[in-house]
């Protein structure tokens, strides 16, 4: 659901779009099952996020559809098989999108969300605690990314060598076939970027 400019809509949707099936790929291609899953979890949350954000969807699905899809995707992060900093976060993704799909035009919940923004006069709390969570989340991974990309860059010979000797993997590099951990970091610091700008919308 995104209630702003219709441009930003549509960008928002290529972001969270093109984010899912990059994760879906990486579930495809993933080393085993511990880095598959969370990657299908990703993927999946990214796609709903794409077509919630494309202008008119919200018109079109019924925002019940989105409860029950957000809702068994928050299931699955909790049970996944992960760790529990990224159960956690997945589950939190997944819970700001049933209550962005409560607010939802003509579904029940609705009332509710514009009743407590109705009361205090501003910003429900649910919503206020997830913009600042994942304006944080953000802010964090952004921090981590550069600075991995940072390491990347300068030059450290004996680590290289080490690497390619032993078939390990770089901070950015692809050792033993294994898809980078910046790569998962970045997946879903563009995840939670559209979280926010959705929620920022609403």
């Amino acid at each position: 659901m995104h209630e702003g400019p219709v441009v930003v809509g549509w960008l928002l949707a290529a972001l969270c779009g093109g984010t899912g099936l990059y994760c879906l790929h990486r579930a495809r291609a993933g080393p085993g099952p511990v880095a598959r899953r969370p990657a299908a979890l990703e993927g999946a949350m990214g796609l709903g996020m794409a077509v919630m954000a494309v202008p008119g969807t919200g018109a079109a699905i019924p925002g019940q559809a989105y409860v029950l899809a957000f809702g068994a995707l928050a299931v699955w992060a909790v049970v996944l098989r992960a760790r529990p900093v990224h159960r956690a976060h997945h589950a939190v993704e997944a819970l700001a999108m049933v209550w962005m799909a409560a607010a939802m035009p003509g579904h029940a919940g609705a009332a509710g969300h514009g009743g407590a923004h109705g009361a205090g006069g501003g910003l429900p709390v649910p919503t206020g605690m997830l913009i600042a969570y994942f304006a944080l989340y953000v802010l964090v991974s952004g921090a981590r990314i550069a600075a991995v990309a940072q390491m990347a860059g300068s030059p450290a010979p004996a680590v290289a060598g080490a690497g390619a000797a032993g078939g390990g993997s770089t901070p950015l590099g692809h050792g033993g076939g294994e898809p980078s951990p910046a790569v998962a970091v970045a997946c879903r610091t563009a995840l939670s970027l559209g979280m926010l700008v959705m929620l920022v919308s609403m």
